[in-house]
């Protein structure tokens, strides 16, 4: 069987797998949601305010590639708009398909844009690790302050706490090891020949790996040196740490205007309680815990699952069908988008080179 065929028949099994949890998700509705409302409610949005949350989904892919191509300049990697767009494109495309893997999305990414800008490899992997914890930091503050202002107006349920504190401490575990690695040049080179000599017998000798460890010693030397440049120049990290906000606001802002389109009323209570649900149903996506691309039918359970924790559960049809709207958007529609983009630079891109097995020294007949 030929590579891109062996290729062809994974990509359809994942898209199978979308369904197969698409599945579990509507069985979920069957058994316990009022089928008939949720469709009636799904079917009574207000195109405009869906039409603005699908802009919002735009501008929020647009501040996150902008922030990252500021990324990149401040390490001297001459990175374009479009490429850093059309590349992040490329990595929601590869997190949604793939179950379980968000940080091959970031590989992918990093690799077309040192590819594109001649083998920076360890800037851009650099770039990549400031805007994870420029990220990552957003995140844990805008869920923390939602958090704390709902605690304070309501009594929030315990599912929700529990499920708010394993993100947070998560997240801050994720800042953690990013800080530490980063800081830490002799770790991060024991870490990567250990990888290394694991992926050699693993293999039992069938690939070679000496002049890729090479390579990635190497990158790891250029990328030490670029997050000390990020470190020296903190004035000059206001600004794509500002543009990560407004990606991050962007981005729950489809989850409200979605409520919106339903006609809720937007308070500061129930804006704070879209915000930890969202936040929570975020972090499912990207942890490793399914086999399931994009954790389908999982997330939206979830989803619909605490909205009703935080609200009323007589109107639980009301969250499932918000529910669904959102994840039109943030899944199904960013998919689409993203696999367009991917169509159009070429899929034989986003992989790079594998290793060569070694050569056999018998010749053919």
């Amino acid at each position: 069987m030929h590579v891109a065929s062996r290729k062809g028949f994974r990509l359809k099994k994942r898209y199978l797998l979308i369904f197969a949890g698409l599945a579990i998700f509507v069985l979920y509705l069957v058994l316990f949601v009022p089928v008939g409302k949720t469709v009636a409610a799904v079917r009574s949005f207000n195109p405009f305010y869906f039409a603005l949350a699908f802009c919002c989904l735009l501008v929020s892919v647009a501040f996150y590639s902008l922030a990252w191509q500021r990324f990149l300049n401040l390490l001297s990697v001459k990175a374009s708009f479009r490429k850093a767009l059309q590349f992040v494109w490329v990595e929601n495309f590869v997190d949604l398909v793939i179950p379980g893997e968000p940080v091959s999305g970031e590989v992918s990414r990093i690799y077309l844009m040192s590819k594109d800008t001649g083998g920076n490899y360890g800037k851009v992997f650099a770039s990549a690790v400031g805007q994870r914890i420029a990220t990552t930091c957003v995140t844990v503050v805008g869920l923390l302050a939602s958090i704390v202002y709902f605690a304070f107006v309501y009594r929030p349920p315990f599912l929700v706490l529990l499920f708010a504190g394993v993100v947070l401490v998560g997240d801050i575990i994720v800042i953690g090891l990013l800080f530490y690695l980063a800081g830490r040049k002799g770790v991060t080179q024991k870490l990567a020949k250990w990888l290394f000599r694991m992926a050699a017998r693993v293999s039992r000798g069938r690939w070679k790996f000496e002049h890729l460890m090479e390579r990635v010693l190497s990158a790891l030397e250029i990328f030490h040196e670029g997050i000390l440049t990020l470190g020296k120049h903190r004035r000059s990290l206001v600004l794509p740490l500002f543009f990560t906000v407004l990606s991050w606001l962007s981005d729950v802002s489809i989850a409200i205007l979605v409520f919106l389109s339903l006609g809720s009323v937007g308070t500061a209570a129930y804006i704070s309680e879209i915000i930890i649900v969202y936040t929570i149903a975020g972090a499912i996506q990207n942890f490793p815990i399914g086999v399931i691309p994009g954790e389908v039918g999982l997330t939206e359970i979830v989803m619909t699952t605490l909205f009703a924790a935080f609200g009323n559960p007589q109107f639980i049809f009301i969250y499932a069908g918000a529910t669904v709207l959102i994840r039109i958007l943030t899944f199904w529609t960013r998919l689409l988008i993203s696999g367009v983009v991917v169509q159009l630079i070429g899929v034989k891109s986003l992989m790079p080179p594998q290793p060569t097995p070694p050569q056999n020294s018998v010749s053919a007949p």
